[in-house]
């Protein structure tokens, strides 16, 4: 297995990292199965998040035989000091562990949310004290937005910085990645086989491995995805021209259908949150967790139903999606 400086957390990871969202639909033994297997293979990365129902838990249990040889990270939306500090606590019971490697604040979408964490009382005050205390070891920023991502990347204690980056999704990315390498923050690539529509994995992750990139953590919950994606780490080439046309043809498939969350199709005049419905949907029609898609869809303020096929969407949207026939098909989905 190859692994890289994850920044200035001079932390070693390998290349391939453990996604942690789809251990959720699986039970505990299972969970514990596939991630000893990932350790037998190199693997020492492993990300989860407070949001990810009991994600923390089973991947918590399944790490303890290997505390001293894994790295944990988690993250929480809490966006105000008390409650990042008490989330913190939390995922150290749930996942029955000491201390945290690398804490993220999850999903630092907008200005407001941006204003909010680096505020005085914000969460990243907790997270200093909690690093200052040992509780956590590093600190670290997750979300879909560019802008925002090169925001709060100037700010000193980032550490990493994680964020989507894949064949589909490549808008933005360099720019985060050039102003991370600057920053000396490690880089950590969400969703690298875009919420699983890109279905040739092996040729994904070598994609974006030939990128300055830390780590990359695509979600696994069977044997058989670990050994696959273990299997770039310890083999590491160059695309053909062939592999690199192959993957261009799959980009171009996915062009007239695929969502990106570049959200310039908001704000909607009804206050439908469109790249979230169609985050939501994608959960449910790729990674199979309908439950917990329908539940996340169902706590969204405004509903895709709520659309008045008004079209100003599409007229913003640079992919030129359908969105008003891909709100209607998430509606039927979710509702």
């Amino acid at each position: 297995m190859e692994y890289r400086r994850l920044g200035k957390t001079d932390l070693k990871v390998s290349v391939i990292g453990f996604g942690g969202i789809p251990v959720q639909r699986i039970d505990t033994a299972s969970a514990e199965k596939v991630v000893k297997r990932a350790v037998e293979l190199g693997i020492n990365f492993f990300d989860t998040a407070r949001a990810y129902t009991d994600s923390e838990e089973k991947l918590g249990l399944a790490l303890k035989k290997h505390r001293d040889q894994v790295i944990i990270a988690t993250k929480s939306m809490a966006r105000d000091k008390k409650s990042m500090a008490e989330d913190i606590d939390k995922s150290l019971r749930t996942m029955g562990v000491d201390y945290i490697d690398l804490y993220q604040m999850h999903n630092v979408k907008d200005k407001e949310t941006l204003e909010q964490v680096l505020g005085a009382d914000g969460a990243l005050a907790a997270l200093i004290e909690a690093k200052e205390k040992g509780k956590i070891r590093h600190i670290g920023v997750t979300g879909h937005i560019k802008a925002m991502l090169l925001e709060i990347l100037k700010t000193e204690e980032i550490e990493t910085v994680q964020f989507p980056f894949n064949p589909v999704e490549t808008d933005g990315a360099k720019d985060v990645i050039d102003l991370a390498g600057k920053m000396d923050a490690g880089i950590i690539v969400m969703k690298p086989l875009a919420g699983g529509a890109l279905t040739n994995a092996k040729l994904s992750l070598r994609y974006i491995l030939e990128h300055p990139v830390s780590v990359a953590i695509p979600g696994m919950d069977s044997l058989e995805q670990v050994e696959e994606n273990a299997a770039v780490g310890n083999e590491r080439k160059p695309l053909t021209d062939q592999e690199q046309e192959e993957l261009a043809q799959l980009v171009e498939k996915l062009g007239t259908s695929f969502c990106r969350r570049c959200e310039y199709c908001l704000p909607c005049q009804q206050g439908i949150d469109i790249p979230s419905v169609f985050l939501f949907d994608g959960y449910y029609t790729r990674y199979d967790l309908k439950d917990w898609a329908i539940g996340r869809y169902q706590a969204l303020k405004v509903k895709a139903d709520s659309c008045v096929e008004c079209g100003e969407c599409e007229e913003r949207c640079p992919y030129n999606l359908p969105i008003r026939e891909m709100l209607k098909d998430a509606a039927r989905r979710l509702e």
